[in-house]
């Protein structure tokens, strides 16, 4: 069930977020009342796009960072957060808010019946969590319950990360037909979807072969892009992976047994990749007993699991090396490891050994270009939505301060800020 911890906060937050109320000892800072601005002062910035900034006042009107001035020249309500280091919100580009674990400790599954109403609290402290951790927006790929938390988020009425979801899926459950795959896109866009999901490749714990041929994708890819919708495929092997990228699709997703010849392929088709190479691996060997018996979390599929973890991390430095490949960050983040996002970063900067920029870059400019998001999120600029957060420490020198998110600002509303 939810916490006893997490509903006081859930609480306190959603006043905060709509309220945005002026810390105490604030300073207002001139005449300009009437511009209602918002200056959030640090110690350094890091815009986004592997830029680095001096002490800073980051100015924000009406959500819209509206400039960055040398610090102490920002006029009106004033955050000072001292030797702190801003960046843009990071986007986890592939998470799954609605899994949880249920009132018997379990992940949720049909053995236990949930009211809707259960679960939508359960989602919304997902995403609470999450965004307190510095993630200011999230694709979630996905449940129909995204849409629900997707919208409440927007209005304002609660506190929680910027949300695209897929609602649903598409996969070899709808037969051989090409039409189904074509109808079942347009079904999506209709309910609301933002972006397509497809199955072509079966799970890891299956290990991974394709599921859906070249045709199917087509058409289902083809589909969204007419409609003007992203496809993230969620891909394993080689095969399934270059009938993706041949499909025309937007990204790979995990792809934890890509070779070399099927990633210079997704560079060459402008393809992002987005493997999750360690969080959700260790959140299940953590979990495990929490897994187990449902669906194929079986003994044999966390063994194929166990397998896969040296082998994705291969692929993901291999991935480091191919020229003009566009990896971005995701961790599929399942019951257990929400809040927990930034992890995946450090993990592939001190054992993958992608530069702490490069990573930082991942998750924020590059994610959100990802998400066809460039001009509004991912980059600390004149213009950009007031995404902001800032950790004790700088996170380009020790990606570990990334763990360290002292405040959050999203779309110019405080959710987050320590003493």
């Amino acid at each position: 069930m939810l916490s006893a911890r997490t509903l006081p906060v859930l609480c306190a937050l959603s006043l905060i977020s709509l309220a945005c109320t002026p810390p105490t000892g604030s300073q207002q800072v001139g005449p300009d009342d009437e511009v209602q601005a918002v200056v959030v002062r640090v110690a350094g910035a890091l815009d986004g796009t592997g830029g680095r900034i001096g002490p800073s006042d980051i100015v924000v009107v009406n959500g819209i960072i509206t400039g960055i001035l040398p610090a102490g020249r920002g006029r009106g309500t004033v955050y000072d957060l001292g030797d702190a280091i801003a960046l843009p919100g990071l986007i986890d580009t592939h998470v799954h808010l609605g899994w949880h674990f249920n009132r018997e400790g379990r992940t949720q599954s049909a053995e236990v019946q949930e009211t809707p109403q259960e679960s939508v609290l359960y989602g919304a402290e997902n995403a609470l969590v999450t965004l307190r951790s510095g993630v200011t927006t999230v694709q979630s790929i996905g449940a129909p319950v995204d849409k629900e938390l997707r919208d409440a988020f927007a209005r304002g009425i609660l506190p929680g990360p910027r949300v695209l979801t897929s609602l649903s899926a598409v996969g070899a459950w709808l037969g051989d037909d090409e039409a189904a795959y074509r109808e079942r896109v347009q079904e999506l866009a209709a309910e609301g979807a933002d972006v397509i999901k497809i199955f072509a490749s079966a799970s890891i714990r299956d290990g991974g072969p394709p599921t859906l041929s070249q045709a199917q994708l087509d058409a289902t890819c083809g589909t969204a892009a007419a409609l003007g919708l992203r496809t993230v495929a969620h891909a394993h092997g080689p095969e399934s992976a270059r009938r993706v990228a041949m499909a025309g699709c937007t990204t790979v997703e995990h792809g934890a047994l890509l070779d070399r010849a099927t990633l210079e392929l997704l560079a060459e088709r402008d393809v992002f990749y987005d493997p999750n190479i360690d969080l959700v691996f260790r959140n299940y060997f953590e979990n495990q007993d929490r897994f187990l018996g449902v669906g194929n979390y079986t003994e044999e599929g966390f063994d194929q699991m166990r397998a896969a973890v040296p082998k994705a991390l291969a692929a993901f430095r291999e991935a480091l090396t191919v020229p003009g490949l566009r990896v971005v960050f995701g961790t599929d983040a399942v019951a257990g490891a929400h809040g927990r996002n930034y992890e995946e970063l450090v993990y592939r900067v001190q054992t993958g050994g992608q530069p702490a920029m490069d990573a930082i870059v991942s998750a924020t400019s590059l994610a959100a270009a990802s998400l066809g998001m460039s001009d509004e999120i991912g980059t600390l600029a004149a213009g950009m939505r007031a995404d902001i957060i800032a950790t004790q420490g700088n996170p380009a020198d020790d990606i570990s301060a990334l763990g360290a998110v002292s405040f959050v600002m999203i779309d110019g509303r405080v959710a987050r800020r320590d003493p």
